[in-house]
């Protein structure tokens, strides 16, 4: 497998590389040379998960790495289900919280786990460096916890995630080292972007990233929409619309390559909260980022999306206009009302998932079916949705076991200098 850094063509990597580095030069995103084909997609489509799922990543991955050592990774990462659940008549969810940290992040956490031991050498230092605007820090540190030679350091921004997401990661100690920066998720991301364009540190400390620009984490993110797809009754394949809350852009991503290989799908629509630089493009042209503004739908608090130039590129390849895109924005006042409505549904959300969910019943044209994602399991938003709701929400095991626990966190100002002090003292 080949990949070309998109600010630079020139520089082309193989998938092991890709993964170590993380980023190519000038922050560069890596991007497949060439996608996969499945001409035989039903087929694929009747195989289990963890099956289907390895083909998938074998065809990108190619000679790389043997069928047998990527269907070892698929098998150890994706211990779980993502099952879909009707909601109302022609809507249906994709939970995806059914992994160790309860959120979608679980399955490409994992799995770049898998992919980092199997491309390293056992010598050298590795040191991840992540941000998180919520999930991802769970996923990430609990998929590299306790694994030898390699420290992992996530950052972010304090008093901005739930309390339950940061006892989830911030209570392990060990290799799992977090950092509460005094400031956005989008200046985490600028620390994380400072420190691999530091050629030095980068070298001295091993460094590697495990956010979504991470290609390994991406490719694992196609598997459950084909998941999701071979659930489906085949009558409701073919008009299929997808909605995903946006934060940082991966999920969707990996939704379009899903499609680009040759998953059917209608269309899909970015559901974003009030943090809508996407959405403001699509319907303007101009890239316009704006200060970022917290929300109860706090994962998706991100004003600069690092994976959108995947999108355009992709879509550059394709042929397809961003005009096909669906999109949509969404205020707190409207997710607590979502919440509502969908708990008298029957059906017990949080509020990323409820930004979805809103935007798809109303973008959605008679005859299709609708699918979004639910990214997380209510009981990480524990205080939103029972004051939303008036519910008491039962802590499931793994957030009741964290929430005893007492924080291990750094907490230091937004500079870099600190950063780097930080990255020196794990060694």
């Amino acid at each position: 497998m080949k990949l070309y850094n998109l600010k630079d063509h020139q520089e082309q990597v193989s998938f092991g590389q890709a993964v170590r580095q993380g980023l190519g030069s000038n922050q560069g995103l890596f991007f497949p040379a060439e996608l996969p084909a499945f001409d035989n997609v039903d087929e694929l489509l009747e195989q289990d998960f963890v099956s289907r799922s390895t083909a998938i990543l074998s065809a990108f991955i190619g000679e790389e790495l043997a069928a047998e050592t990527v269907s070892q990774m698929v098998g150890n990462a994706f211990q779980f289900n993502a099952p879909i659940k009707p909601v109302k008549e022609g809507i249906y969810a994709l939970e995806l919280f059914h992994g160790p940290t309860l959120a979608f992040k679980d399955f490409g956490g994992r799995f770049m786990a898998q992919s980092l031991a199997a491309v390293s050498d056992s010598d050298g230092n590795i040191t991840i460096l992540t941000a998180t605007s919520g999930d991802t820090g769970a996923a990430v540190a609990h998929a590299f916890y306790g694994m030898d030679n390699i420290k992992v350091v996530i950052l972010y921004p304090k008093g901005k995630i739930s309390p339950l997401q940061e006892k989830l990661f911030c209570t392990l100690g060990g290799n799992i080292s977090t950092v509460a920066v005094d400031g956005t998720f989008d200046d985490c991301q600028a620390l994380v972007k400072q420190a691999f364009d530091d050629a030095e540190l980068r070298q001295e400390v091993g460094l590697n990233s495990a956010n979504s620009i991470n290609i390994s984490r991406l490719l694992a993110q196609i598997c459950y929409y084909f998941e999701a797809v071979a659930q489906l009754p085949k009558a409701q394949r073919e008009e299929l619309v997808i909605a995903v809350p946006s934060g940082n852009f991966g999920n969707l991503t990996a939704g379009l390559l899903a499609k680009a290989i040759g998953l059917p799908v209608k269309r899909f629509i970015a559901a974003t909260n009030v943090n809508d630089t996407v959405p403001r493009y699509l319907r303007t042209g101009e890239w316009a980022p704006e200060p970022t503004v917290p929300t109860i739908s706090n994962a998706m608090d991100v004003s600069q999306p690092n994976n959108w130039p995947r999108i355009e590129e992709l879509c550059r390849l394709k042929g397809w206009g961003l005009g096909e895109l669906g999109y949509g924005a969404v205020n707190d006042e409207q997710t607590a009302e979502t919440l509502r409505e969908m708990e008298q549904e029957g059906y017990l959300c949080e509020p990323h998932g409820a930004i979805a969910y809103r935007i798809l019943n109303e973008q959605l044209a008679e005859g299709e079916t609708g699918l979004f994602l639910c990214t997380a399991h209510p009981a990480k938003f524990k205080e939103v949705v029972d004051e939303i709701l008036g519910k008491d929400i039962e802590l499931p095991a793994p957030l009741a076991k964290h929430n005893a626990m007492d924080l291990l966190s750094l907490e230091r100002d937004n500079d870099f200098e600190q950063l780097k002090a930080v990255l020196r003292s794990v060694q």
